[in-house]
């Protein structure tokens, strides 16, 4: 699949804001999307998400979806590393979910703001 100049400019925008994620914290697709303006966006940050592997320094592990679920997983190799580099932080995993969801919520619009 061959980016386009706007959808690369948006994953790379994504990829900021991913590094941004303090360890030991997570965010949703929706929250990083909502943050870069376009809240329908969901799923395009997904799809970054899933680009940032082969990118450097991305802590794509640390986003999950809106109910903490690792619905990333399958992108790692091997799948079970999402969960594994999660708990490593001290994050509460139990069968692919985020327990505690809102202690350890990162929202960028609320920590990012000018």
């Amino acid at each position: 699949m061959k980016l386009s100049e706007k959808n690369r400019d948006f994953f790379h925008n994504v990829f900021d804001v991913v590094r941004l994620i303090p360890e030991g914290r997570v965010t949703s697709y929706g929250a990083i999307a909502k943050y870069l303006g376009a809240p329908r966006s969901s799923r395009m940050v997904g799809w970054a998400m899933n680009a940032s592997h082969k990118e450097e320094g991305i802590p794509a592990h640390r986003v999950v979806n809106r109910n903490g679920l690792l619905s990333g997983r399958h992108h790692f190799n091997p799948p079970e590393a999402m969960e594994q580099r999660l708990v490593a932080e001290g994050i509460d995993v139990k069968e692919h979910q985020v327990q505690s969801l809102k202690t350890v919520f990162w929202d960028p619009s609320e920590e990012l703001k000018l």
